[in-house]
């Protein structure tokens, strides 16, 4: 691939997810668009990119930039950020905010669904705790195929066994064909699924009172990272949580967040 023909899908995957992209991700770029290019009847990316050029194709762009999602997640990923709603967010709620019993949750990038549906299974597991609440989950993603899989709250025997405890997996799923199980109806209608660009204006969704951002301020660049983390801000109710993956900050990004509680990876509103 050549520099120029780089820098374009580069240049479009910044403008239209966000993501930055550097030269040596060329080979990741080049193998994932590759197939596209066949199914769209170009032996090369170099041709693709040609016709891209001289006529853009809407749809043919949405796949290349959907190619270079990155869609690893798993149930309990990382778990902290889970213990900690249980055991540090919810009491606050109860604690400090008495009158408020409605409360919203947005699992931005959550890819196929583990974050949310593990989002759902915590506060089932503390419902006795927070008698008189409910809840609403938004969950969105950029990638079509991932968001339909997530609906559909079907996962292999390989996906429930990375990070899903037993005791879950038999209370909060049935066994379905084909070595599969599917998400209880209990945990599946607190989710609601949608198709989303985090380069889009947030005030759609709602406000919300914890948004779950992990694993995700990875893939930009400093100017576009404050600019997400910005949005949130002004979205998020006070007191206001965010959650980040754990290598992740927002030291030196904004200053509308501080930690919470000395956690790693959760900030509430400054």
């Amino acid at each position: 691939m050549q520099q120029d023909e780089f820098d374009y899908i580069a240049g479009l995957l910044k403008q239209r997810s966000g993501i930055s992209l550097t030269m040596d991700k060329t080979y990741l770029l080049e193998s994932r668009i590759q197939p596209i290019a066949r199914s769209h009847g170009h032996e090369t990316v170099s041709e693709l990119i040609k016709r891209l050029r001289s006529m853009p194709d809407p749809a043919i762009i949405h796949e290349v930039i959907q190619s270079m999602t990155t869609n690893e997640t798993m149930f309990f990923r990382d778990n902290k950020p889970f213990e900690r709603l249980k055991d540090k967010i919810l009491p606050h709620f109860r604690s400090a905010e008495p009158n408020r019993k409605h409360l919203r949750f947005w699992s931005a990038a959550c890819s196929s669904g583990q974050e949310a549906y593990t989002i759902s299974m915590c506060l089932q597991e503390e419902m006795m705790k927070m008698s008189g609440y409910s809840y609403d989950i938004i969950a969105t993603d950029l990638c079509d195929k991932v968001v339909e899989k997530a609906k559909q709250g079907i996962y292999s025997q390989f996906e429930v066994q990375r990070g899903l405890p037993i005791q879950l997996l038999i209370k909060y799923f049935t066994q379905a064909p084909e070595n599969q199980w599917r998400v209880n109806d209990n945990i599946k209608r607190m989710v609601k699924f949608h198709t989303y660009n985090l380069m889009d204006d947030y005030m759609k969704l709602g406000r919300f009172d914890v948004v779950y951002l992990r694993n995700v301020l990875i893939y930009f660049d400093e100017a576009t990272k404050t600019q997400v983390l910005e949005k949130i801000a002004n979205l998020l109710n006070p007191p206001g949580f965010l959650m980040l993956g754990s290598a992740e900050t927002v030291l030196g990004l904004t200053t509308r967040f501080k930690a919470f509680d000395n956690e790693p990876g959760v900030y509430v509103l400054a």
